[in-house]
């Protein structure tokens, strides 16, 4: 009975976020909505992470299997995805480039942030 209770937690959040992204005039996806409002419900303490613990660990060790349609999907749809292979590729690895410096900038800033306010001068 926990994991159908944890479950429940996490799928009423989930349509809390459906609920949102219908009210709100913003495009941003209603999953987008649904972390956040857990993010916040855990930061606050109205939820407990020994509320969804177990089943958040479930969650992400199958999210794997989760993309086994997707990739069906994609090779179902080969024909029409051929002639675009080589500008969705640029285009993910330009992408991925990009997010990688801005991930590594943003980290290094956080990091001498956080040093600057710990009071340690020193830089490794």
């Amino acid at each position: 009975m926990k994991y159908v209770k944890q479950f429940l937690i996490i799928i009423g959040i989930s349509l809390a976020g459906e609920i949102l992204k219908y009210i709100l005039p913003l495009p941003i996806p209603a999953s987008i909505y649904g972390m956040a409002i857990l993010f916040i419900a855990l930061l606050t303490g109205i939820i407990k992470l020994k509320d969804v613990r177990e089943t958040g660990k479930f969650l992400i060790e199958i999210m794997p299997l989760m993309f086994i349609p997707a990739g069906v999907g994609l090779m179902s749809s080969w024909g029409v995805l051929k002639p675009l292979l080589v500008p969705v590729s640029v285009i993910t690895v330009v992408s991925l480039v990009v997010v990688m410096a801005a991930g590594g900038l943003v980290s290094q800033a956080v990091i001498r942030i956080t040093r600057k306010k710990n009071g340690d001068n020193y830089d490794e």
